[in-house]
């Protein structure tokens, strides 16, 4: 009599805990994915970890003031957990992992950083990178505010337009 226990199913993929995860993903990233690994799964796991990387070692700074016209900036941050915890917060992503920082008409900028400070000291984020980056914006605000740097600018939100309604508007258009 055999006193192994059974193995059913698939071996495991990864060494560490997983869990099946259904996605729905548009045809030219399956494409994509598919040269990274030919198992989908894994080619998730390999892009995922690259990306990752380049926040973990440094190359991507967690938070810069990227400047957008003579003596103004705009703060661009890595993703964050955290600051997606600020309920009021929106990070609006403009290359891919980088955000800025969008908050409701009337909010004064210490309101952000009495948050940011909350999040980061609040022990809920023993994650290194995350720790990093709340505590460095929350630094970066702090400063600016202190030198009276910091001004408000409204950003205009649409919804896409969908090709057929952008074919519509623009063949309406005569300059």
């Amino acid at each position: 009599m055999n006193n192994r226990p059974s193995s059913k199913g698939r071996p495991p993929k990864f060494a560490e805990a997983s869990r099946p995860v259904t996605v729905t993903l548009p045809e030219r990233t399956l494409r994509q994915l598919g040269t990274i690994d030919a198992d989908r799964a894994r080619a998730i796991v390999k892009a995922t970890d690259a990306g990752r990387r380049r926040y973990d070692r440094g190359r991507a700074p967690l938070v810069e003031t990227v400047e957008i016209a003579k003596g103004q900036a705009v703060i661009v941050v890595g993703p964050s957990r955290g600051l997606r915890a600020i309920p009021w917060l929106r990070l609006v992503e403009i290359a891919p992992s980088r955000f800025l920082l969008a908050i409701p008409p009337g909010t004064a900028v210490d309101s952000l950083e009495v948050a940011i400070l909350d999040k980061a000291q609040g022990g809920a984020h023993a994650d290194p990178y995350e720790r990093k980056l709340l505590l460095e914006l929350y630094r970066v605000l702090r400063s600016c505010r202190q030198r009276q740097a910091v001004t408000k600018a409204e950003i205009l939100f649409v919804r896409p337009i969908k090709a057929a309604d952008a074919c519509a508007t623009t063949a309406g258009y005569r300059p």
